[in-house]
């Protein structure tokens, strides 16, 4: 599915020196290549199994590929085609969930407190760049990115499945505790993991965190989502086919844009008597 021509062309107005910010639509080519970049981050470099069909493909890949939005960093340096893509995140709106019949967060928690609002929503997921292109600047891209494509469908609220490395929670207890007793959403938007997944996250009373060192334990990502007023989700969830221990992030739009909406405005000139920060 193609996005709008605007949106398009405010996303090619966002770029770094040689990088730039991109959707894949609907390309299979541009889809494919963000599906190799997610194989060689998470199932190469990281600790993750794949399916038979994964290894055999080297991709990452499920059904929620063919209805989401991949947004995408290229490198104008290495091509205009999929070459160029060096960082990759998944976005996926209410309207390709219904296409697909669910948000991929359900199978993992209890997202009805996100989903019963009547506002526009987007799931966040398969984020990952490229090693030798892990900077700020990339950071910056994607998340300018994000920012264009709320501004441009009028998104609220943002959420969706975030790893922290390993699978047991006791070594975890340090991250998963401040989480919880630092970052825990507010009950109207707090997802909850499912019974039959739900570990618990309190392993730690608060009292004997120091909370610099529970914030440095918990991944740059999670502390990217924390940083713009992101919250968690009541317990997390082990993900054995990632060897990771999952905890769900929910983020107010406002904050996102708040931090992006002078940079975004100023480059594409849309926004102007819309500033919610």
């Amino acid at each position: 599915m193609s996005a709008p021509s605007s949106l398009n062309a405010s996303l090619a107005q966002l770029t770094s020196n040689n990088l730039g910010i991109r959707l894949a639509d609907g390309d299979p080519a541009f889809i494919d290549a963000s599906q190799a970049l997610r194989y060689r981050v998470f199932y190469e470099e990281m600790t993750a199994k794949p399916t038979d069909e994964m290894a055999a493909r080297k991709r990452d890949f499920d059904d929620f590929d063919a209805v989401a939005d991949h947004l995408l960093v290229v490198d104008r340096d290495r091509g205009d085609g999929p070459e160029s893509v060096v960082g990759t995140y998944r976005l996926t709106r209410r309207e390709a969930a219904a296409r697909h019949g669910q948000f991929y967060t359900v199978d993992e928690y209890d997202i009805s407190a996100i989903t019963d609002r009547p506002d526009e929503i987007l799931e966040l997921g398969r984020s990952c760049v490229d090693e030798a292109y892990r900077t700020r600047h990339v950071m910056e891209l994607l998340w300018r990115g994000i920012a264009a494509y709320v501004f441009h469908y009028d998104i609220e609220l943002m959420f969706g499945c975030a790893s922290i490395p390993g699978t047991d929670p006791d070594a975890l207890a340090l991250p998963l505790s401040y989480l919880y007793h630092n970052h825990l959403a507010p009950p109207e938007k707090r997802p909850v993991a499912l019974a039959s997944r739900h570990v618990e996250m309190n392993r730690i009373p608060a009292d004997q965190i120091d909370r610099r060192q529970g914030l440095a334990a918990v991944p740059p990502l999670i502390k990217g989502y924390l940083r713009l007023g992101g919250y968690v989700g009541d317990g997390a969830v082990i993900d054995p086919q990632f060897d990771t221990t999952d905890v769900c992030i929910v983020v107010e739009t406002h904050n996102v844009t708040g931090r992006y909406y002078k940079h975004y405005s100023r480059k594409t000139g849309e926004g102007s008597g819309d500033e919610r920060a």
